[in-house]
């Protein structure tokens, strides 16, 4: 069986919608619309979905971020391997390790504990998504402090894909794979396309990162959370995240979505922020 948690999100719904013919079940904290059954668990309680699991399921890790985090998905690895799963494919993020800001330091906690707990296993190490995207434009602009260097962004449901694919084959030992989108442009470039497919000017206003803090604080974000949120965009922009790879193409045998294909697709979710 193959077990998704997180299946309310864009990936964990993608992924279920994927699975059509494999036995799957989905952990959900309610009851939820989805193209698979499911049963009531949650990461808070991590013995709810440790209780799901048997040997040689598989099993998506996956959720949002919250401050117990790290340890409760550390948990849900210790349950899996002790129920003698074959393999556990977990969503982390591009450049993830202990010590790094926001999610890039949960993720980087749990995947050291994921590498370490003896269970086969896929980290998944995607750059930013296009589902972000629509939520970052307010009157015409884009607000940023990644500076003028290309950033990549990835199509959500290819992580999706990737995902599917990976947990419907034998499972290796362990890997690791950082998943992108086919270019990377610096926002300026991302703001104009939007603007193209939208019909109306984007312009992109970059932000040195403590006006970047001062910007997220008035729009209701936490003092600390928003100083680390514009120092990691700054971060992002010096070209760690510019690079590319052919792991989707190499996985799923189809090349990841354009950030084109993407907006024309989404345009009304723009149109309406």
């Amino acid at each position: 069986m193959i077990v998704i948690t997180g299946a309310m999100g864009t990936i964990g719904r993608a992924l279920a919608g994927r699975l059509h013919g494999h036995d799957v079940l989905a952990a959900v904290r309610r009851p939820a619309d989805l193209p698979c059954p499911y049963a009531l668990a949650d990461f808070e309680r991590p013995e709810t979905i440790g209780a799901l699991l048997s040997p040689g399921d598989r099993l998506l890790l996956n959720s949002s971020l919250w401050p117990g985090f790290a340890a409760a998905h550390r948990a849900v690895i210790d349950l899996a391997a002790r129920a003698g799963v074959a393999q556990v494919v977990t969503v982390s993020v591009r450049g993830a390790r202990p010590g790094g800001r926001l999610g890039g330091g949960m993720h980087g906690e749990v995947d050291e504990h994921l590498r370490a707990s003896g269970v086969p296993y896929a980290i998944l190490q995607p750059t930013g998504f296009m589902q972000n995207l629509p939520g970052e434009v307010r009157d015409g602009r884009m607000y940023g402090s990644y500076g003028p260097g290309p950033v990549n962004y990835i199509d959500a449901r290819d992580v999706a894909k990737v995902a599917a694919a990976l947990l419907t084959r034998p499972a290796g030992p362990g890997s690791d794979h950082v998943l992108t989108g086919p270019e990377s442009l610096p926002h300026e470039r991302i703001a104009e396309r939007v603007g193209a497919v939208l019909g109306r000017p984007v312009r992109y206003v970059d932000l040195p990162v403590p006006e970047m803090a001062a910007h997220l604080e008035r729009q209701g974000m936490p003092a600390p959370f928003a100083a680390d949120l514009a120092a990691l965009m700054a971060e992002t922009g010096d070209g760690r995240w510019a690079t590319t790879t052919t792991e989707v193409e190499d996985i799923t045998g189809r090349p990841p979505r354009t950030l084109d294909d993407f907006l024309t697709e989404h345009k009304t979710t723009f149109a309406t922020t």
